[in-house]
């Protein structure tokens, strides 16, 4: 993309909606708090809340120099093949370009399409001219599945590749994050927190919101079931919580933690935890000032995740 962003960014799906109702005053002031603490990397979409996260990150980025805002597109139709063509890529760049208040975008990502649109060259020449016509500067990809990743890394144009990366999910680190520093494309890892459960803060008791994906997607009944605590079985990553606890620092919390690990993975550009108040946009962006963590810690978060995570969820993405 040719600017450097802060390694802990901020992710906007939960400003938008699907996360519980967050107020635009309560989004702006989590929006402050992040940039207050260093984060110059915003990540949102245009259907998160159908454009009202970019609404509220557009107007808080007028005027704000310096900061780099990633949406995504490619969900407001059927995820079909078919539906990823040109005219549909303008017109919804043109949205979010207003969304945005912007004439260029910074970063657009195909959001999770079907896997045979990474297969497809007319995909890439549509968005190598959205750049030649000045609609976005530069071009990703955010994906499901290692393979998926894989084929976009190889395309020439392509800059980012947002994956689920957390202690949860390992496989990315096998092949997608050395293909990717090979390459020079940008790894953005989502879901750092397994939508809150290596926060800590949940246990058998914790309900959700009816309008919370914890709650109506947990089975992946609306989109992909990994977008969801990673795919993991809730009282499974409890309990896989409860055996990495011990390992946290003393003064870090479990969230700096899980996102401490994701900063220490060689090839991660930039990490995108979510935050529903100021508090947490804080917090998170900490986990960046904090000692990487010791290899023998490292070793015990992939036997836990060998032991308890990976029958569920390796094979799967």
């Amino acid at each position: 993309m040719g600017r450097d962003a802060s390694v802990i960014g901020l992710g906007a799906w939960q400003l938008g909606a699907d996360w519980g109702d967050v107020s635009e005053a309560d989004a702006h002031a989590t929006l402050q708090a992040a940039v207050d603490a260093g984060v110059t990397f915003i990540d949102t979409a245009d259907v998160y809340g159908d454009g009202r996260s970019e609404q509220i990150v557009g107007s808080f980025v007028k005027d704000k120099p310096g900061l780099t805002v990633a949406t995504k597109m490619g969900r407001r139709l059927p995820q079909e093949p078919a539906n990823y063509h040109i005219d549909n890529f303008r017109a919804w760049t043109d949205r979010s370009r207003a969304n945005l208040g912007v004439d260029t975008l910074d970063l657009v990502q195909l959001h999770c399409p079907p896997t045979p649109v990474f297969h497809s060259d007319e995909v890439f020449d549509a968005l190598d001219t959205l750049v030649q016509e000045k609609r976005i500067a530069a071009y990703g990809v955010s994906v499901e599945k290692v393979e998926e990743a894989l084929a976009a890394i190889a395309r020439p144009g392509v800059a980012s590749v947002q994956i689920i990366l957390n202690a949860f999910r390992l496989k990315p680190l096998e092949r997608v994050l050395p293909a990717a520093a090979e390459a020079g494309v940008g790894i953005i890892a989502r879901v750092p927190l397994a939508s809150g459960l290596l926060s800590g803060r949940y246990d058998e008791h914790t309900t959700f919101a009816a309008d919370d994906h914890r709650n109506y997607n947990r089975h992946g009944e609306s989109f992909d079931v990994g977008e969801t605590f990673s795919g993991v079985d809730f009282s499974t990553g409890l309990e896989a919580v409860r055996r990495l606890r011990p390992l946290v620092p003393d003064g870090v919390t479990m969230a700096q933690f899980a996102l401490r690990w994701i900063i220490d993975q060689p090839a991660v550009t930039v990490v995108i935890p979510g935050a529903r108040n100021p508090e947490q946009a804080r917090a998170n962006a900490h986990a960046a000032d904090l000692s990487p963590l010791t290899p023998e810690t490292q070793e015990k978060i992939t036997a836990v995740y060998d032991e308890l995570i990976r029958p569920q969820v390796h094979d799967k993405w």
